[in-house]
């Protein structure tokens, strides 16, 4: 998909007979079996958007804001974040992005969706995401005792995760 069109990722949410899930941003987003499907906004996502890539490496913070605004403007409801490129400041640019979604109340009213695939850079989104966020993913691959400290972690921040 070209880097120009809107791209929103369908999740599937809850089979009947199990919990409902409940995020936010300003405004809340719960999620039940009756909710069908949740569309994710992925093109605020390095790995997933070599226009956003750029904007982040390029330190265009303000253009990059405005993915993520057209991602809402388009139906996401819920934007994901992700900043895992060899050639940037992960966790810097994790923070600043966050902090700049906070203060735009046309995006920030959508819950994030923390995407990485370094522990570091998760929980720098962690400490400044506002509402309840929910964590793309964590991993057994270091072993399930860290897996399991970090599970506790997400949970004390209060945050979801896949």
């Amino acid at each position: 998909m070209q880097d120009d069109k809107l791209h929103i990722e369908n999740i599937f949410v809850p089979p009947s007979g199990v919990r409902g899930l409940r995020l936010s941003g300003l405004e809340p987003l719960i999620i039940t079996p009756e909710s069908n499907f949740i569309n994710v906004g992925e093109r605020t996502n390095v790995a997933g958007s070599r226009l956003f890539l750029r904007l982040i490496k390029d330190e265009k913070f303000d253009e990059a804001l405005a993915i993520a605004r057209h991602q809402v403007d388009g139906g996401a409801q819920i934007i994901d974040v992700n900043m895992d490129d060899g050639l940037i400041d992960g966790k810097k640019a994790m923070v600043q992005f966050l902090n700049l979604i906070a203060s735009e109340p046309d995006i920030c009213r959508v819950p994030v969706m923390i995407d990485s695939s370094k522990w570091e850079i998760i929980e720098a989104g962690l400490q400044v995401v506002q509402g309840k966020c929910v964590v793309n993913s964590i991993s057994l691959k270091e072993g399930e005792a860290q897996f399991i400290k970090q599970a506790k972690l997400i949970k004390r921040y209060g945050a979801a995760v896949l």
